[in-house]
């Protein structure tokens, strides 16, 4: 059942099925135009993928999502608040809910896996108890199936580890919202198909809405509720996996031929 509507920003995404509203936005970077009237909406509990080749715009509007930049016109709303209009203290406050899973996952090389995944709970919760950090860091572990892995240093563990963990440092703060970019870059199939996997137990566990871009379409395929095709600043195509690729338009099939070619190098 719903919630009555609350006019408090942080109960605002209670009464909504919406959690990220994007609509008409623009980013130029110079003479070079990244997004040319973007519009895309998340819904509470969906994995939407964004799809398109390198350089087509996917990771600048994740970062605009986030705040990391500004757009140059458009309505950028999350969880209620609009990003534009947010003051520091406000736009932290944002982020907080809002899982970043970096390519490279992030880790800090001179930390344990214990003390990489410590530090942002720690640094935004300087109140808890040492019971309570355990508790936190065991949890999360356990949730992307590394519990062995606590005490080793980043440069132990493999590609796909490394990725795991990154993504345990995001679920650490129970974010609503994850952002993966390129989640399964570099790695083998079979890692990839682990990480696709987890990205889904990370929906149903954490009850968490996702943005997810790549250009691995089995990704796409295994992790999205929802696929958009962004290409030359727009999205070309939206709908399920089978909706967006049942096309005789050349440009989505030059796509799918690029994705293997990718694949294969």
């Amino acid at each position: 059942m719903k919630t009555q509507p609350d006019s408090n920003p942080d109960t605002l995404r209670q009464s909504t099925d919406t959690v990220i509203s994007i609509k008409g936005l623009y980013k130029s970077f110079g003479d070079l135009h990244v997004l040319r009237g973007v519009d895309l909406e998340v819904n509470k509990g969906e994995n939407v993928v964004v799809l398109g080749r390198s350089g087509t715009g996917k990771s600048v509007l994740i970062k605009i999502i986030s705040g990391l930049l500004t757009a140059d016109r458009g309505s950028v709303n999350v969880l209620g608040r609009e990003v534009g209009e947010l003051n520091e203290k406000e736009l932290r406050d944002l982020r907080l809910k809002i899982g970043f899973s970096f390519q490279n996952s992030a880790l800090y090389d001179s930390m344990t896996v214990r003390e990489n995944l410590e530090f942002p709970l720690v640094r935004n919760n300087k109140n808890l108890t040492r019971k309570e950090i355990n508790k936190s860091v065991e949890e999360v572990l356990e949730s992307v199936g590394l519990s062995q892995t606590i005490n080793q240093m980043p440069s132990e563990l493999s590609g796909g580890q490394r990725k795991r963990i990154g993504i345990a440092r995001t679920l650490i703060m129970n974010p609503d919202i994850m952002l993966y970019d390129e989640p399964t870059a570099g790695l083998d199939p079979t890692t990839c198909i682990e990480i696709n996997e987890l990205i889904n137990e990370v929906k149903e566990r954490y009850h968490t809405s996702s943005i997810l871009i790549t250009h691995d379409l089995t990704c796409a395929k295994m992790t999205g509720d929802r696929v958009a095709m962004l290409l030359d600043g727009q999205f070309l195509r939206e709908g399920t996996f089978e909706e967006v690729f049942d096309s005789d338009d050349p440009r989505v099939k030059s796509f799918y031929d690029y994705n293997f070619t990718e694949d294969r190098v």
